[in-house]
């Protein structure tokens, strides 16, 4: 059965505060529960003034508290960035506040120059890829399963807690899925930053995949979409234009100074071409935003499914307008047949 979640960025739209925009997080959570999603995740931002999701594991514990069943994960805790006991021992720390419903999403991504450089602890050291050998240590300690001659084998992160977070790696390339196979681990690939690469990315992760002690027996593949749904698919369309105005500002305004716009702020920024950009399949090509009423997305993200073997889709969206974003899921939701826990509750109680 197909699953359906949601990336969370926490959106903050213009003259709000980064408070409101967690508190319509929470909402949209929430929201996102009662209407069958099987997941919410964080995701982790620097430096950027137009979202409020900045440390997913802190936002993942409040939420957690907020709701009953819809699983809460990173989307992603950026390894290059952290110690991979240092992250371990974080998720060991969340099972204690729900144990069983976390996720620990994994990923690399560089943040600037500056950036890079202000989060790193030893500032003397260039730059090493060494992503592989973390997520290897992350799980091993998680599991407990260093060899016992290892130096770190003799490190017991709080013995007492049984339950552990479902792992996942995160990527936008496709670099990652050999090692997300190998590892036995699910994988997520970021078609809303990178769609023309989302097809061969799950399959050759499909094809690759091993099962082991640290995930699922099967292959968890993930594809992760920029939706915007509405009644009508010019709605729809028209809800897409803060984003491309986000993406369209990016290289030339500091990331800090970003503004999420209004459609109509948006509509006076962006060219023709912008605008007219298309968000449906067209001659194969995967469109960056996809757009459209449920009958309109029913048949492109058949589409998506059908040629990536996806297993799983994640939502991913920019909007100043929480409200039209709830709808948006609720009808993503309804258009692929995802059961409305709120209407089984309701039948069971009658």
């Amino acid at each position: 059965m197909l699953k359906l979640s949601i990336v969370e960025q926490a959106t903050v739209p213009r003259d709000r505060t980064a408070f409101e925009a967690v508190e319509e997080a929470v909402t949209t959570t929430k929201h996102a529960e009662e209407h069958g999603f099987h997941r919410m995740w964080f995701a982790e931002h620097h430096g950027v003034g137009s979202v409020a999701s900045h440390s997913p594991e802190v936002l993942m514990g409040m939420i957690a508290r907020e709701t009953r069943r819809i699983r809460i994960g990173s989307g992603a805790i950026l390894l290059n960035h952290y110690s991979p006991l240092k992250v371990a021992e974080l998720f060991y720390q969340l099972e204690t506040v729900a144990p069983g419903r976390f996720d620990l999403g994994l990923g690399r991504a560089t943040t600037g120059p500056i950036v890079d450089i202000a989060l790193k602890r030893d500032r003397r050291a260039g730059h090493a890829d060494d992503f592989d050998q973390q997520v290897q240590e992350v799980l091993a300690f998680l599991h407990r399963d260093f060899p016992a001659d290892h130096p770190f084998s003799q490190i017991t992160l709080m013995p007492t807690v049984t339950a552990r977070p479902d792992p996942w790696l995160l990527g936008s390339s496709g670099s990652s899925a050999g090692l997300a196979a190998a590892l036995g681990i699910g994988y997520s690939f970021a078609g809303f930053i990178n769609p023309g690469g989302a097809v061969r990315a799950l399959r050759a992760y499909r094809r690759a995949f091993t099962p082991t002690a640290y995930g699922q027996e099967a292959p968890q593949a993930m594809l992760g979409v920029s939706v915007f749904a509405a009644d009508t698919d010019e709605e729809a369309h028209r809800m897409t234009w803060p984003t491309r105005a986000v993406y369209a500002s990016l290289g030339h305004t500091d990331p800090g100074r970003i503004v999420v716009p209004s459609i109509d702020e948006a509509s006076r920024v962006l060219t023709p071409a912008q605008k007219d950009e298309p968000s449906r399949i067209v001659d194969g090509r995967w469109p960056r935003q996809l757009a459209g009423s449920p009958a309109t997305i029913r048949d492109q993200l058949g589409q998506m499914i059908e040629q990536s073997g996806a297993t799983e889709v994640m939502l991913q969206s920019i909007s100043p307008d929480q409200e039209a974003r709830r709808y948006s899921h609720a009808l993503v939701a309804d258009a692929l047949g995802i059961v409305n826990t709120a209407d089984v509750a309701t039948a069971g109680a009658a």
